[in-house]
């Protein structure tokens, strides 16, 4: 399938940002990924941001199944996010769960040194267009010990974004630590309503339309927090949102 980013409205419906409005560039892993038809009910987070959103804050989602902060720079993927940001847009960075995978040297980075290193192109990049970068950790997998207690599964990575983001002066979504809190509040069974577990898969890292819905929502109420956003850019915080709300596109050649 073609990893072609959807330009969402605020509404779910593709358009092209007017004049004077502005957009939530997302980069980012399989996540936050647009999915398509073929790979229904899995649902990246960023399908379900454009409900979050009033009309003014387009969301366009470059966020690719199994790329890295490394593997996304390396294919050109940041050159043209980079080459679609306005001044006063937001680029949204979100990476960690591919980056952790130290047997492929293609999208390795170690937490310390060359994660901050690439994690700092996408902040450099997008200031120098104008557009306000912003750091997410990394979602939490599904994964509790015997007890009943929700595991972290990403390491030092989170540590390294937050000392990054401190040291850049970056705004920060914690969604690491907010997500693995909304897991031990759910507990082990009912986090499954989450995930993209069907009768032939059970897959604790990727979501289903509730799930999506409700990280979608995490990193709203983030951007609110954080100043990115304005209380006239958001709604349906406290609201429910319908799974069927949740669309999967035929994939384009």
């Amino acid at each position: 399938m073609a990893a072609v980013p959807l330009v969402l409205g605020a509404g779910g419906v593709a358009r092209a940002g007017g004049k004077g409005a502005r957009t939530l560039f997302i980069a980012g892993d399989s996540t936050a990924a647009q999915k398509y038809a073929d790979a229904a009910p899995e649902t990246g987070w960023g399908m379900a941001a454009p409900f979050f959103l009033h009309s003014g804050i387009a969301v366009s989602n470059h966020a690719v199944n199994g790329r890295s902060s490394k593997s996304f720079v390396d294919e050109g993927r940041l050159d043209v996010v980079l080459g679609a940001v306005r001044p006063g847009d937001i680029l949204l960075i979100q990476f960690a769960h591919n980056d952790e995978k130290s047997a492929d040297p293609t999208r390795y980075t170690e937490p310390w040194s060359t994660y901050q290193d690439y994690l700092r192109t996408y902040v450099e990049g997008a200031r120098a267009r104008g557009a306000r970068p912003v750091l997410a950790t990394a979602v939490e997998r599904r994964r509790f010990d015997a007890a009943g207690n929700a595991l972290e599964t990403h390491g030092e990575y989170p540590a390294a974004m937050r000392a990054l983001a401190a040291e850049e002066q970056v705004a920060l979504l914690d969604i690491q630590a907010l997500s693995l809190a909304l897991w031990q509040e759910l507990g082990a069974e009912e986090t499954k309503k989450y995930f993209n577990w069907t009768a032939t898969e059970q897959d604790n890292t990727h979501f289903n339309p509730p799930g999506a819905i409700e990280v979608a929502r995490l990193v709203t109420r983030e951007l609110l927090r954080t100043g990115v956003l304005r209380p006239r850019d958001v709604r349906r915080l406290d609201d429910v949102v319908p799974e069927s709300w949740i669309t999967w596109p035929e994939a384009t050649a």
